[in-house]
C-alpha cells in the first residue's frame, strides 16, 4: 500500500483572509454532495455513505486546522479576524449536519442491514459513535428546538473564542521593566539573560517582565523580594477578570456565566438534567455518583497528608525565614527552599543537564526501546515560526509512520500551556494509498539565552513527555478510519492514559541516562543528583493532588448544580470547593476560574476530573512495566498494541484489560503519586 505524506500544509503560503471564503465554498459543496449522497442511497454502505462523508471531513480539516493551530501560537488580528468569521460558519455546519434527519436516516439505515456484519470493527464503532452524535446534536427535537439548539452551539463557540482572547490579551498587555537588577535578587541567571533579551527586544535597558509562564515561575519561585513576587502573583491571578492591574478591560466573568447557563440549557433541550449528564454520554464514567465519589473518595484519601505537609512548610518558614504568616505568593518560593534543605537539590541545579536537544534525542531513544520506532529531523519544511521543528517517525522496517511538528518556546501572540493537536489524520485514503498522520506538538518554554542552549528543568521534560505521549497515541494508530484513528473516538477520560504513561520514564535512571546529558560536559545526570531527585519526588505530593481535584470539583459542580434561577455560582462555588479541599491560603481576588482554559476554552467541562480518573489507568498500566523491565521490548509492544494502535476502536476499559489482564486499582496511582 502506497503511504502518502505529501499534502503537508504550506503555512508561508496560505491566503488567511480569503480562508472564510473557501471555507464557506467548501461546505457549501459538501451541503450539495451530502443531498446527492441521502437522494441516492436507497441500501446505503460504507463506500456510497461513509467514505464520501468521510473525504469530506477531511478536506474540512485540511483547511481548518492550520488556521486554528495558527491562531493559538502567531495570534495577530488577520489571523484572529479570519479564525472569528470561520468559527459561526463551521459550527452551523455541524449543526445542521447532526440535526440532519434524512442523514440519520441513512446511517441508522446502513447500521440495520446485512452489509454492517461485515464491516471491520473500526467502522462498525464510527457508524455507533454517528448514531450517538446525531442524538447528542438533538437531531429528534422539533424545529422550535432544533432551531434554538443551533443557536446555542454557534453562541458557545463565539464566547470559547473571546475568552481565549481576553487571556492572551491580558497576559501580552501586562509588563514589568526594571533596571534596578538588586530587585531581581534570587532569580537564577538564566532567567534574568532571557527578561534582559526581553528588554533589549524593546530598545529598554535592563530587565522586562511578562506574563509568560518561564517568566512568571522564575519570579514566584525564586524571588527574594516578596513585594515583587506579590505584584507578579497578583496579575498572572486576575487575568482577564474585574480584580487586579487590568480590572475589567478583558473580564471573562459574563462570558462564563452565559457559557454555564446555554451548557445547561442544550443539555435540557436533549433530555438531561444536567450538563454533566450530557458530558458523560461519551465518556468512560457513565453516571455523575460515579465522578463525584471518585473526586470525593480521593480527597478524603490526600487530605489529612496535604494539610501535615502544608503545616510542615509554614513551620519550615517561620523556623528559617522568621515568616509568621504564609501568603500565597510565599508558597512556591518557600517550597523551593524547602526542597533544597531537604534533598539538597533544585531544578535550576538540574537544567544543565537537560538542554533541549538533548532531551529530545532521548526521548526517541525510548520511545525506540520501547516500540522500536525511530524519529528523524527534517529540515526545509515550511512552518509558521522559525523556531518550529519537524520529525518524520519510522518503523523498525523503516517505513514512514507519521511526523509531528515541535513548537517549544514560549513568546508574544502565543497561548500559554502545553498541548498536542491533530494536522492530519491517518485514513485509507483509496484500496492502495494511505495517508499518514501529522501532530502539532506546542509548549511554552524559555528559550536559548546568551551563549547557553534551551535548558529544561525536570518538570519541563515530564511536561515534553506527556505532549510527546499524546503524539505518540495519535502517530503510531495502526486505524484506517479517521472517525476512530489516533485519539479520534476516544473517550476523554481516557484520552490522558498514554500521555500520563510516557511521563513515568521520566523518573527511571536508565531513561534519564538516555535524556541528559550536561550542555558543556556532555556528563549524563550524575548518580548522586538522580538520588536526590527521586528522593524529592513525592514532596508536596498531597498538596499537588489536592489542588488538582480543587480544579475538578470546583468544574464538577459548576455544572451539576447549576440552578437557572440563580444562575451560574462560580465565585461561590469555587469558595466552597477551596473550603472542603484546599490547605494553602488563597486570597479573595484569585481568579484562577477567569483564565481556566480546559474547561472555558477547551474539552474538559465536566470533564476535568479524567486527569486523575486516567492517571489510575496510567499508573496502574506502568506497573506492568515495573515487574517486567521498564524497557522491556514485549511490554513495550503489547502497549502498542492494545492501546497505541487501536485508537478508538473499542472500550477504553477493554484495552486496557486487554494488556493489563485485569480492571485497574487504586493502589499503584496512590503509590506513584506518593500518597500514604
Amino acid at each position: 500500500m502506497k503511504k502518502k505524506l505529501d499534502r503537508l500544509p504550506q503555512f508561508s503560503a496560505i491566503d488567511i483572509a480569503n480562508l472564510p471564503t473557501e471555507l464557506q465554498q467548501l461546505l457549501d459543496k459538501n451541503r450539495d454532495k451530502i443531498k446527492q449522497l441521502v437522494d441516492e442511497n436507497q441500501s446505503p454502505t460504507w463506500d456510497s455513505l461513509l467514505q464520501p462523508l468521510e473525504d469530506m471531513d477531511d478536506e474540512i480539516h485540511f483547511l481548518w486546522s492550520p488556521l486554528s493551530h495558527m491562531n493559538s501560537v502567531v495570534n495577530n488580528d488577520t489571523i484572529r479576524k479570519a479564525y472569528q468569521a470561520c468559527l459561526p460558519i463551521l459550527t452551523e455546519y455541524g449543526s445542521e449536519l447532526g440535526q440532519n434527519e434524512k442523514l440519520y436516516g441513512a446511517v441508522q439505515a446502513l447500521a440495520e442491514s446485512d452489509a454492517f456484519k461485515k464491516l471491520t470493527v473500526a467502522q462498525k464503532k464510527i457508524i455507533e459513535n454517528d448514531l450517538r452524535d446525531f442524538r447528542l446534536s438533538g437531531v429528534h427535537l422539533d424545529e422550535a428546538d432544533k432551531k434554538r439548539f443551533k443557536a446555542i452551539k454557534k453562541r458557545l463557540s463565539e464566547l470559547n473564542n473571546k475568552f481565549s482572547e481576553n487571556i492572551l490579551d491580558a497576559s501580552d498587555a501586562w509588563q514589568k521593566h526594571i533596571t534596578d537588577k538588586k530587585l531581581l535578587a534570587g532569580v537564577p541567571e538564566r532567567a534574568l539573560t532571557v527578561m534582559q533579551q526581553a528588554a533589549q527586544a524593546k530598545d529598554l535597558e535592563g530587565y522586562l517582565l511578562t506574563l509568560d509562564f518561564p517568566c512568571y515561575h522564575a519570579i514566584i519561585a525564586y524571588a527574594d523580594d516578596a513585594k515583587l513576587r506579590e505584584e507578579l502573583y497578583t496579575a498572572f491571578t486576575t487575568r482577564a477578570s474585574e480584580q487586579g492591574p487590568q480590572a475589567k478591560q478583558w473580564d471573562n466573568s459574563p462570558i462564563m456565566d452565559e457559557m454555564i447557563a446555554l451548557r445547561h440549557e442544550f443539555s435540557q433541550l436533549l433530555g438531561y438534567a444536567h450538563y454533566t449528564e450530557y458530558s458523560l454520554a461519551t465518556k468512560m464514567v457513565k453516571d455523575r455518583e460515579q465522578a463525584c465519589e471518585f473526586l470525593n473518595d480521593l480527597v478524603k484519601r490526600t487530605k489529612q497528608q496535604a494539610e501535615k505537609e502544608f503545616q510542615q512548610l509554614c513551620q519550615f518558614s517561620k523556623d528559617n525565614y522568621k515568616l509568621e504568616k504564609l501568603n500565597a505568593w510565599d508558597v512556591s518560593y518557600m517550597s523551593e527552599k524547602l526542597r533544597q534543605q531537604r534533598y539538597d537539590i533544585d531544578e535550576e541545579q538540574l537544567r544543565p543537564y537537560f538542554p533541549k536537544d538533548r532531551v529530545i534525542q532521548g526521548m526517541f531513544e525510548v520511545v525506540n526501546k520501547l516500540y522500536g520506532i525511530h524519529l528523524k529531523k527534517r529540515a526545509a519544511v515550511d512552518t509558521w515560526h522559525k523556531d518550529v521543528e519537524f520529525f518524520e517517525i519510522f518503523d523498525e522496517d523503516g517505513s514512514l509512520r507519521g511526523a509531528l511538528y515541535m513548537d517549544l518556546y514560549a513568546r508574544s501572540k502565543k497561548r500559554d500551556g502545553a498541548w498536542m493537536d491533530e494536522c492530519i489524520v491517518r485514513r485509507r485514503l483509496s484500496a492502495d494509498e494511505l495517508q499518514l498522520p501529522v501532530a502539532y506538538l506546542t509548549c511554552n518554554f524559555a528559550p536559548a539565552s546568551g551563549d547557553k542552549p534551551a535548558l529544561l528543568s525536570h518538570q519541563e521534560v515530564i511536561t515534553l513527555f506527556h505532549e510527546f505521549g499524546h503524539c505518540l497515541h495519535h502517530l503510531l494508530t495502526q486505524v484506517d478510519y479517521a472517525g476512530v484513528s489516533g485519539i479520534n473516538g476516544v473517550p476523554w477520560d481516557a484520552v490522558e492514559l498514554p500521555s500520563q504513561f510516557f511521563e513515568k520514564w521520566c523518573w527511571q535512571p536508565e531513561a534519564v541516562d538516555l535524556i541528559s546529558g550536561h550542555y558543556q560536559t556532555k556528563e549524563v545526570l550524575p548518580p548522586d543528583l538522580f538520588k536526590k531527585l527521586d528522593a524529592s519526588k513525592d514532596f508536596q505530593a498531597a498538596m499537588k493532588l489536592m489542588r488538582q481535584l480543587e480544579f475538578g470539583l470546583f468544574d464538577w459542580r459548576i455544572h451539576d448544580e447549576y440552578d437557572a434561577k440563580t444562575g451560574a455560582q462560580i465565585q461561590s462555588t469555587l469558595d466552597e470547593v477551596r473550603t472542603q479541599v484546599s490547605v494553602v491560603p488563597t486570597p479573595s481576588y484569585n481568579r484562577f476560574q477567569h483564565s481556566f482554559s480546559h474547561i472555558f476554552a477547551g474539552g474538559y467541562a465536566a470533564g476535568y476530573y479524567s486527569y486523575a480518573w486516567a492517571e489510575v489507568l496510567s499508573s496502574d498500566a506502568f506497573s506492568k512495566f515495573e515487574e517486567t523491565g521498564i524497557f522491556n521490548s514485549q511490554t513495550g509492544r503489547e502497549f502498542l498494541h492494545h492501546i497505541l494502535e487501536q485508537g478508538g476502536t473499542q472500550e477504553p476499559m477493554a484495552l486496557f484489560t486487554a494488556f493489563r489482564g485485569r480492571e485497574p486499582t487504586l493502589d499503584a496511582f496512590l503509590r506513584q503519586r506518593g500518597i500514604v
